[in-house]
């Protein structure tokens, strides 16, 4: 699998030693990323990654804290407090998680997304401030006493409403994805201007189904029309609820409501100052965000604009859903076990890829250079290699591959229509992971394909 992220030019803040130590972060983060994809001794693995990237962040923090002092930089107490939160609230409540949960994939998932996007985020913004590259993104948080009123309002009514004890993470969330989440966004206005206080919630998928689609006695397991209408009118009153606790925000109405995917979720966060930015978790039952956006002027907003009336209201969810559903089919496709068939004749790449297509994703070349070539670009899961082709031939390319550190491992079938014992001898000499005959009936060649992929995967 390929990482999850990258270093890009726009990380760096140009202090060496920041962004070196920037790097080996994610470098963790991507390990750890590959080794829950590999499934390789999960728990060891995780426990031993965390701890790794536990301590590098710690030293971080502290290498990072005593160069903004040594630079006399503004921003340091500030800086400081967020560290501080990841340090004591964010990384151990997510501990906690995987302790007892013993570290089931809900809460290795949480973990990984919640990691590596503060990490992107805080690299992007409050590191950039290090250097003066830009402002702060907490600068117009509401006071400490207000945001702490404020957990305590939410936690009391998440547990009179849902009858679930939470725990607040962070309240220095910086828009980073847990799971598969339902990214909404309230925009209230006075009548006497023209100034919106916005509210954005993030709701993991699962929370979704476990509250308000238990209390509606929905047995589908999954989002629909109908578990989104009712999410948004107790999200309504939800955050009204909350509002009616803060005299500064007692004045607002609802002028409208926004479903968003998440990728507009990220352009708001990005673009807009927090005021309160609170991370949930609220034990088996999923996480939550709860973003309060500084009041500005009113903006064309972004997303699926849900109107008042039913009808409208309908369509539009509908219309929400199935841009949802689409691109879940399309990241699906994307994260397909790849298959490369290497065959001279034409006939049997096309048999091959009509018999695999379904659910693989299946790239096709003619010869052992071309199969290079593909490889080096896009490098499959499996290789489908024809033993005997003209020029350069199975064997041949088999051994390239091999010479070559970063596909050596990749497994490789060998296609022959010989099953001569002088045939077979010599290519499993060759040790590859296998031998398909061509003349095989296709559901048998599927079921080997899907067995060694199935056993590498393993």
């Amino acid at each position: 699998m390929d990482a999850r992220f990258e270093w890009r030019e726009e990380f760096n803040t140009g202090v060496e030693s920041i962004d070196k130590e920037h790097q080996r972060l994610f470098k963790i983060i991507n390990k750890l990323f590959r080794f829950r994809e590999e499934e390789k001794d999960s728990q060891w693995t995780c426990q031993e990654g965390i701890k790794y990237f536990k301590g590098h962040a710690m030293k971080h923090f502290s290498d990072e804290e005593a160069y903004m002092a040594s630079v006399g930089y503004e921003g340091l107490e500030e800086h400081q407090r967020i560290h501080r939160i990841f340090r004591e609230q964010t990384l151990p409540a997510l501990e906690q998680e995987l302790e007892q949960t013993d570290y089931a994939p809900d809460a290795v998932e949480h973990f990984l997304g919640v990691c590596a996007g503060w990490l992107i985020g805080h690299t992007l913004t409050e590191d950039q401030a290090i250097a003066g590259k830009r402002t702060s993104s907490w600068k117009s948080l509401l006071p400490g006493e207000e945001v702490a009123e404020m957990k305590k309002v939410i936690i009391q009514l998440v547990f009179d409403m849902f009858h679930l004890e939470s725990q607040v993470i962070s309240d220095a969330y910086s828009g980073e994805k847990f799971g598969k989440g339902v990214y909404y966004r309230l925009s209230y206005k006075t009548k006497k201007s023209e100034q919106r206080q916005e509210i954005m919630l993030v709701f993991e998928e699962k929370l979704l189904i476990n509250t308000v689609g238990k209390v509606m006695g929905l047995q589908t397991g999954k989002l629909d029309t109908m578990l989104i209408h009712a999410a948004r009118y107790t999200a309504r009153q939800f955050v009204g609820r909350i509002m009616e606790q803060f005299p500064s925000m007692q004045n607002y109405e609802l002028k409208e409501e926004t479903l968003l995917s998440y990728e507009q979720f990220q352009k708001v966060f990005e673009k807009e100052t927090m005021q309160v930015s609170l991370l949930l978790n609220t034990g088996g039952a999923g996480y939550f965000a709860y973003c309060v956006i500084a009041p500005h002027l009113l903006e064309e907003g972004v997303g699926t604009a849900i109107e008042n009336e039913n009808a409208s209201a309908l369509a539009e969810v509908e219309e929400y859903l199935a841009k949802r559903e689409k691109q879940e089919e399309q990241e699906e496709i994307e994260h397909r076990l790849k298959i490369l068939v290497v065959d001279d004749s034409m006939t049997i790449r096309q048999g091959m890829k009509q018999l695999l297509e379904k659910d693989y994703e299946v790239a096709l070349a003619e010869s052992g250079v071309a199969a290079i070539r593909t490889i080096t670009l896009n490098k499959p899961d499996l290789v489908l290699l024809d033993y005997e082709m003209p020029v350069v031939d199975g064997k041949q390319t088999l051994e390239m591959l091999r010479s070559e550190k970063s596909f050596a491992s990749i497994p490789v079938i060998f296609l022959t229509g010989r099953d001569d014992p002088e045939v077979v001898r010599a290519l499993l000499s060759l040790k590859p992971a296998g031998y398909l005959l061509k003349y095989l009936k296709p559901g048998e060649i599927k079921a080997k394909i899907d067995a060694l992929l199935e056993k590498h995967k393993a």
